[in-house]
């Protein structure tokens, strides 16, 4: 059979799987079905191999060449073909629109109508209805896409701006029809998100009939799913799920009128084979598979799904299985590819067609507060590192893996295991349990210093029989029931792995969960604080997944929510049990590369022109992670210190100067060059980091975030148990009370010339003292600021302990204006501390004491006002007018009543009582 002859032999078996009739020109019969190839078909222009109609009227032609032919410049003849039909001959379109080019192991397709018309390749031939729907729509889908930007501007309202900068970017690279792009965006950072966002608008203003969402897992398809019913759509303001059907695909059942479908890309290799899949097939992450040796997976035409099925493919955490194992079910469809990842490797970028549109890692997500960084704490132990040797003539128990049986066998020789045989082929009950002891020794002192309560926990194991042997020694070591630690596996009997994820997420049990790879990619976490690895990982991809699941931020208001001794997440742990941070270099490492050296210190150090990476990254972690911790006070603060920056700006740029990229870029824009050289690119490395670090140039600038920094912790501080030393009798709590006293002695000596408060205090008469509310205020917060670091309460809690005797009241009660009772017990001018509305209410007594005993007696409803009067001044320092138009003046009547109760003395009492109940 010659060549072409065997080409056209496959053409035909295409053809007909995609289902159209084929017929020879002299045996011409339009109405034997939809869609009719005719063969030999003559033209204007010549005769087309093939003539496609449908519904009886043309609408493309087929170029058909032997099987090796390129294909890439057969187009022009295709398109001469689709010029060429003869007018009288029913059509859709003059020109005809679909051109294809087939050597039947090979195929391309063109739409003519499209705005800039390219031959793309396709698995197999489109169906007729396709071509006919094509047909009658106006514009085309490509059309659509590049003109979406500008006619239907992204709303940005909710957007961070790293998913304002993914979907605008995606949508310029589907404008210039590029089939496949890549969004890298930190794990973290709201991808989901952003891909639903830019799904809606594809099927919104693209017209994309369906969207293929590929996880990983079908427990993240669930989550998934999730997340599509909650999106609320910006321009309409219905959930997604209200306007377009969402299918999560546990079957291999498709909805048909399901605009998208969430599935795992086993299941759709099964529904595109017509097997069936097991569902614990799609439990399995395929990120830390070994698919090298395999061989990739054969896919055939399957008219149930043809290749147009699905218009756009989202690939969500593109793991490397894709690009050799499942390759070809991808490819399978003629479909735009999108992939969202967190960790590209070169293999990533080399599928994408290296269309990076999208570039967003952890150490910016850091630095804008979309993530938090981390620290690595190792723990090492003879036996991870070492193996060790069991010596003949010991018994040792041999256990079955699946059943855990377990049976004794004594040694009759010498048995030596290695450390990477741990947990695997060998499992030493004492290296789990000296691992675990450890971790809960150093929990409380060294990597969570001063908390409490265990921080939500994941640890890593390698098997699910290594997990349920940590589950065990956890609850043994930390001496707690089973809700304290669950195994969250696969093979998790009796609950739901999905309700104990639920658990672990939003509940305050289980403190610790063990997994192998259930939670390790995707799994949303939020308050996840420590990460305990006991497996080593072979992929850099997949350890910064693992990693990832403890980047996401949250609220302090969540998070105490799960562990209440928790203040704020400004960082996760790294529990290194086994060296992996050592054996595997992933993309993402500690901005942290300077423990030791004092906040004050590093900025001091960029100050005097100290440049060096680990600096500026340090420098920047500490910024990202107070920025976590201060609130709106202190953001204007130092916005109005620095000349507007905000301590996100300020670690980002800090960030660019130390970035091996964005010096690469910026010297490629200013030199107008694709290769600067390497001097170039230092120029340029040096600009940024000089101007990253101008702010910190100022001493106020220094000044004020040290002074906030140390503010913050130390509130941090006071909630930790070092707070209960002022309560004890002992002689270290009395040093350290009378450390706090003096310490509020020299703030009082030191300030009497500085706050307004004390210079009235210090050099006004007693009674011609007149203190404001607001004046007050001040002086409550100089006491707290460095170098003095106190509160009123804790200086009251000081003066109890030394001097009981003189001290009344309760001196942790919340109460602004307790400090100028404080202020007179330490000037010596009242005898004895009571909290300063006691000291009101005496001096009210004796007002009443002396009205009365000048003749004048108040009935029952002007002592209640004058008790609201004299309560207000209590917590308020003095009364004016307008504080009568609130509660609980207001709801007697405000002002106008008072003058009605008191007539024409209550200005007159008003004034009394201002000057008689405060000096």
């Amino acid at each position: 059979m010659e060549p072409e002859a065997e080409a056209r032999q496959e053409i035909d078996r295409l053809l007909r799987a995609a289902g159209w009739s084929i017929q020879d020109n002299k045996e011409l019969n339009l109405g034997a079905s939809l869609g009719v190839a005719i063969r030999e078909f003559p033209l204007e222009t010549g005769e087309a191999d093939y003539l496609l109609f449908v519904d009886r009227k043309a609408v493309g032609a087929i170029e058909a060449k032997p099987q090796g032919v390129t294909l890439s410049g057969v187009s022009e003849q295709t398109a001469a073909y689709l010029h060429g039909l003869p007018d009288r001959i029913p059509h859709y379109h003059s020109p005809l629109s679909f051109s294809y080019e087939s050597t039947g192991v090979e195929t391309y397709s063109a739409d003519l109508r499209d705005p800039e018309s390219r031959s793309r390749r396709i698995f197999a031939f489109h169906r007729p209805e396709t071509l006919r729907s094509w047909a009658l729509q106006p514009d085309t889908l490509r059309a659509r896409l590049r003109s979406m930007p500008e006619e239907h501007p992204l709303v940005t309202h909710g957007l961070r701006d790293c998913q304002e900068e993914a979907i605008t970017n995606l949508e310029q690279s589907f404008a210039a029809d590029r089939p496949r792009a890549l969004i890298q965006m930190a794990t973290g950072s709201g991808k989901t998100y952003a891909a639903i966002s830019f799904i809606y608008r594809l099927i919104k203003f693209g017209g994309a009939q369906r969207v293929v969402f590929l996880v990983d897992r079908t427990q993240l398809g669930r989550q998934a799913l999730q997340e599509f019913q909650q999106y609320v759509t910006p321009d309409d303001g219905r959930k997604f799920t209200e306007l377009y059907n969402v299918q999560h695909l546990t079957s291999n059942k498709l909805d048909p009128v399901a605009r998208v479908c969430i599935t795992t890309i086993q299941r759709l290799y099964s529904m595109l084979t017509g097997n069936d899949l097991d569902p614990e097939d799609e439990e399995h992450s395929l990120f830390d598979e070994s698919a090298p040796n395999q061989r990739p997976k054969d896919v055939r035409y399957n008219p149930e799904i043809p290749v147009e099925f699905f218009d756009f493919i989202v690939s969500d955490e593109c793991h490397r299985s894709i690009y050799h194992l499942w390759r070809q079910v991808l490819e399978y469809f003629d479909a735009y590819i999108i992939g969202l990842t967190a960790t590209p490797s070169k293999q990533t970028l080399g599928f994408f067609n290296q269309n990076l549109v999208m570039e967003y890692g952890h150490e910016r997500a850091v630095a804008d507060g979309v993530n938090v960084g981390f620290d690595v704490y190792r723990i090492k132990t003879q036996i991870s590192e070492e193996g060790s040797t069991v010596d003949a003539g010991y018994y040792i128990d041999k256990r079955d893996k699946e059943t855990r049986e377990v049976r004794w066998e004594q040694l009759d020789e010498d048995f030596t295991y290695t450390n990477k045989q741990l947990n695997r082929d060998v499992v030493s009950p004492n290296q789990i349990r000296t691992i675990i002891r450890t971790f809960r020794d150093h929990l409380f002192t060294d990597i969570f210093p001063n908390r409490k309560e265990v921080p939500k926990t994941l640890v890593f194991a390698k098997d699910d029989s290594h997990a349920e042997d940590i589950v065990q020694i956890i609850r043994e070591e930390f001496g707690r029931g089973n809700e304290f630690c669950k195994k969250i596996t696969y093979r998790t009997t009796g609950e739901k792995p999905e309700n104990l994820i639920a658990s672990f997420r939003t509940s305050y049990y289980p403190r610790i969960a063990v997994s192998v790879d259930m939670i390790a990619t995707g799994t949303d976490i939020k308050p996840l604080e420590c990460l305990l690895f006991m497996r080593d990982v072979r992929s850099p991809v997949y350890f910064d997944q693992m990693k990832g699941r403890g980047t996401r931020t949250l609220s302090p208001t969540d998070l105490r929510s799960v562990t209440p001794d928790a203040t704020h997440k400004t960082h996760f742990v790294v529990v290194d049990a086994v060296g992996v941070c050592e054996s595997v270099k992933g993309d993402t490492r500690p901005l942290e590369r300077k423990r030791t050296v004092s906040f004050r210190k590093l900025m001091d150090d960029v100050a005097l022109g100290v440049r060096d990476v680990d600096t500026l990254s340090s420098l920047a972690n500490r910024i990202a992670r107070l920025e976590q911790q201060i609130d709106e006070k202190d953001h204007k603060e130092i916005a109005s210190v620095s000349g507007g920056l905000t301590l996100t700006e300020i670690a980002r740029n800090l960030l660019d100067a130390v970035s091996p990229d964005v010096p690469i870029d910026v010297a490629k824009e200013r030199f107008a060059t694709d290769r600067p050289t390497a001097e170039q690119v230092r120029q340029v490395a040096d600009e940024l980091a000089e101007k990253a670090c101008n702010v910190f140039d100022s001493v106020t600038v220094r000044k004020t975030l040290a002074d906030i920094k140390a503010r913050s912790e130390q509130i941090i501080d006071t909630v930790s148990p070092d707070t209960v030393l002022f309560a004890g009798f002992d002689e270290k709590a009395r040093e350290r009370a009378a450390t706090v006293v003096k310490t509020w002695e020299q703030f009082l000596e030191e300030n009497q010339d500085e706050l307004t408060a004390l210079q009235i205090i210090y050099n006004q008469p007693y009674g011609k003292r007149r203190l404001t509310f607001n004046e007050v205020k001040e002086l409550a917060n100089a006491i707290e600021k460095p170098p003095y670091h106190l509160t009123q309460e804790t200086v009251w809690k000081a003066y109890e302990q030394l001097e009981k005797a003189k001290v009344k009241g309760a001196g942790t009660t919340k109460l602004l204006t307790n400090i100028i009772s404080l202020v007179r017990f330490t000037l010596r001018e009242s005898d004895v501390l009571t909290p300063f509305p006691e000291d009101v209410n005496q001096r009210f007594e004796r007002w009443l004491d002396l009205q009365e005993a000048a003749g004048h007696r108040f009935n029952p409803e002007q002592l209640e006002w004058l008790k609201m009067i004299k309560n207000h001044i209590a917590t308020s320092l003095s009364i004016e007018a307008d504080d009568f138009s609130y509660a609980p003046f207001s709801q007697k009547g405000g002002i106008m009543r008072a003058y009605r109760v008191f007539g024409g003395d209550f200005n007159k009492i008003l004034a009394e009582l201002n000057e008689a109940l405060t000096v």
